[in-house]
């Protein structure tokens, strides 16, 4: 008995309606930014702890060393310079812990969109949320101790070079760590040989300034310190994230 042959039909061909469903790199990162923002902005308790932090150090640095103006300005570049550093330790822990643990970190993963774009989104809103607010109000801190105005400049270009470069750095460390509970203590302790380089050269240019020394030659470094650590930094951290979700 001979049975006709059903003809196969086609495969759907993939039209440019499905194709759109998923969302293009750029829209997913812009939404991934949004989001963030407005995290952070439900939780503006949290997001002005480092700023209160800075300005309390600042205030009880005059009444430790005493009103001395001269020595209060030859200090203070470093002073707020290591204050920034420091405020921005606390924040690093969580930066991606909360998307392990409730599975967000899988649907990056999985999405289309490449995880190295995405960490770096992270990072930039964790910059945006965190060290924003401490560089606006850095001139009142400068004066809080007596910092000159010719070197405030300087101070907000190495912290405009420096701290994004941490940031960086932080968040690495931080994917390497999202999965242990109660990290702050280690990531503190793993981030520091990495802040000390940094803090060398944005403390080097800060003191080259208030001598009337070139100031440029430091900076140079920490923006070609930054430059890299955009490039490398991002896919590091995906590869941790990796690690993280896998393990």
């Amino acid at each position: 008995m001979v049975t006709a042959i059903q003809p196969i039909a086609d495969p759907a061909p993939v039209t440019t309606t499905t194709r759109s469903r998923s969302p293009g790199t750029p829209h997913a990162c812009a939404a991934l930014l949004r989001r963030d923002l407005v995290l952070a902005w439900r939780r503006r308790g949290e997001l002005f702890l480092p700023l209160l932090y800075a300005v309390i150090v600042t205030a009880l640095f005059p009444f430790a060393l005493g009103p001395d103006p001269q020595l209060l300005g030859r200090i203070a570049g470093g002073v707020l310079l290591v204050i920034v550093v420091l405020a921005m330790l606390p924040a690093l822990e969580s930066m991606f812990r909360a998307d392990l643990e409730d599975g967000t970190l899988e649907q990056w993963l999985l999405a289309p969109q490449p995880l190295a774009l995405l960490a770096l989104t992270r990072v930039i809103a964790h910059w945006l949320t965190t060290v924003l607010p401490l560089l606006v109000v850095m001139p009142l801190l400068g004066a809080l101790l007596n910092l000159s105005v010719k070197v405030l400049p300087v101070l907000m270009l190495a912290l405009l070079l420096a701290t994004p470069l941490l940031a960086l750095l932080g968040a690495v460390l931080s994917a390497l760590a999202a999965g242990a509970r109660r990290s702050g203590i280690l990531l503190a302790l793993m981030l520091l040989p990495l802040a000390v380089p940094v803090v060398i050269f944005a403390a080097g240019a800060i003191a080259a300034a208030q001598s009337g020394m070139p100031y440029l030659a430091p900076l140079t470094w920490l923006a070609a310190a930054l430059v890299m650590a955009i490039v490398l930094a991002p896919l590091a951290c995906a590869a941790a994230l990796r690690i993280a979700v896998e393990a």
